[in-house]
């Protein structure tokens, strides 16, 4: 039989892999691809690095991994540089491909990407088939159509609980054949191929992230299994210091290393094993977030992307670069901010509370374009999903579908809520390390006397802070008042 061609892209996994399971039912003859598409390792709309060193190296270890995984079953994974509709056509064409199956994406560019594949498969009469898979819920299953997807997350979140409608994982019935061997495998690209230097290690970071299917199991067997940390998920997962607050599955979610229905069912085995409460419901909880701002993104495609945003509101965004350079090199003054921004420079990661409280400042206090934030975030994250990051900056910067106005986050009072002895921020702000707990989240207030007795001079060696906290937030809001009252929703 003709080979089907597997086209691998943010589903790096072998488990819960439909296209693959597919696939093999049908025969054993598989062709596995991933390509490295330049496209993905050139620059944002406003220049930064689209795939940033941790984000690619993350993607590399995911893929020596999927190609392990497929060795040890008698296959192996193609690999190749090059935009994928010009490396399957090839394919097709050499190896008489009956069929090529994957993982469909709602969003523009990737929807661009599967039309160019289907034009030029079609003078050959290839079959193309995609597969929805990197959500808990299938589209299939909703209460409604994506085209009346509720706007307001909680209307979404009861409908779906109220009758839950989860397909159990997918498992593999047979290994594939090998490779033809006429076939070169390929190499796999060195992030010097990919025009990248590699991240330094700081050993600051919460977690070493190491991608990969095998690496994102043995993650989910250490909190949830071993370390039991399952049960007070909802009591820790603000927390900002060490790899355990939360449970920081997000990376192999969003390259498909792991299946949310493979979580769904681990949590389901440990509330029957070991304990049913408000932290299993609540990590089933984020991964619906995490299923609506997918099916958001798929019911309004590229307006997620406009800067009024969903919901359409024509804020007068700025795009001062100098205040930008200071948020993003975490030089802001306020310490909560920088302490989170110098963590995503240096590791790629930062926590949930720390984004909503960088987002707001920018936003609220700063009152630059949310989008150059988002950008930032998409180069550096480890974790980035186009549908959560970009959902996320909607709602945090007032023109999301579910955004509550305009929400401001009180920088002083999430600090001192937060990290109340000032843990994170001098983890981070070695500059701060000499000052007491109550002074640690303004430090702009300290005396000369007190400046010269901690050893820190305001201005040098800490920076002041770039804004008033209270007047950008009540200016910035005044802004937002206007533009909604000239047009309302």
């Amino acid at each position: 039989m003709s080979p089907i061609l597997i086209w691998f892209r943010n589903d790096l996994r072998l488990h819960d892999h439909e296209p693959l399971c597919r696939a093999i039912a049908q025969t054993s003859n598989i062709l596995p691809l991933y390509c490295f598409d330049p496209r993905q390792f050139g620059e944002t709309a406003f220049g930064f690095p689209k795939t940033g060193a941790f984000r690619a190296q993350f993607l590399r270890e995911s893929v020596v991994d999927l190609r392990d995984n497929l060795r040890q079953r008698g296959s192996d994974l193609i690999i190749r540089q090059g935009k994928p509709e010009a490396v399957i056509f090839e394919l097709v064409q050499i190896y008489g491909v009956e069929a090529v199956f994957y993982h469909t994406e709602p969003m523009a560019e990737e929807q661009a990407v599967e039309r160019a594949i289907a034009r030029n498969l079609a003078p050959l009469g290839t079959k193309l088939r995609g597969f929805w898979g990197h959500t808990l819920h299938h589209p299939d299953d909703l209460p409604f159509e994506i085209s009346a997807l509720p706007e307001v997350f909680t209307k979404f979140r009861k409908k779906v609980e109220r009758d839950p409608a989860i397909n159990p994982t997918l498992s593999l019935p047979k290994p594939p054949a090998a490779l033809p061997p006429d076939l070169e495998p390929g190499a796999l690209p060195t992030l010097e191929d990919l025009g990248l230097e590699a991240p330094e290690v700081d050993e600051r970071s919460v977690l070493r992230f190491t991608g990969g299917e095998t690496a994102g199991k043995a993650r989910l067997q250490d909190y949830i299994w071993q370390g039991d940390r399952l049960r007070v998920y909802k009591e820790t997962r603000n927390g900002m210091v060490g790899a355990d607050y939360s449970s920081k599955f997000s990376p192999w979610l969003a390259l498909g290393c792991l299946s949310p229905r493979y979580i769904y069912e681990q949590v389901q085995d440990y509330e029957d094993q070991r304990i049913s409460n408000d932290s299993t419901y609540w990590l089933i909880f984020e991964l619906l977030w995490r299923d609506y701002f997918r099916f958001i993104c798929a019911k309004h495609g590229s307006k997620v992307f406009q800067p009024e945003g969903l919901q359409g509101v024509p804020l007068p965004w700025k795009q001062d670069w100098e205040r930008f350079d200071l948020w993003r090199e975490g030089k802001t003054g306020f310490p909560l901010v920088d302490a989170n921004m110098r963590e995503l420079a240096a590791s790629g990661f930062m926590s949930n509370r720390g984004r909503q409280n960088v987002a707001s400042f920018l936003t609220k206090n700063l009152g630059i374009d949310w989008r150059m934030g988002a950008e930032w975030f998409e180069s550096l994250l480890v974790d980035y999903d186009v549908c959560s990051n970009y959902g996320n900056w909607n709602y945090t910067a007032g023109v999301g579908n579910d955004a509550r106005g305009f929400r401001f986050f009180n920088i002083l009072k999430q600090s001192k809520d937060y990290d109340p002895q000032g843990t994170y921020v001098k983890h981070w702000l070695p500059e701060l390390v000499a000052l007491p707990a109550n002074k640690v989240h303004e430090p702009w207030k300290l005396q000369p006397v007190e400046q010269k007795r901690f050893s820190i001079q305001l201005g040098v060696d800490y920076p002041r802070p770039v804004v008033d906290l209270f007047k950008s937030a009540k200016a910035n809001e005044r802004l937002y008042d206007e533009a909604m009252q000239a047009h309302p929703r």
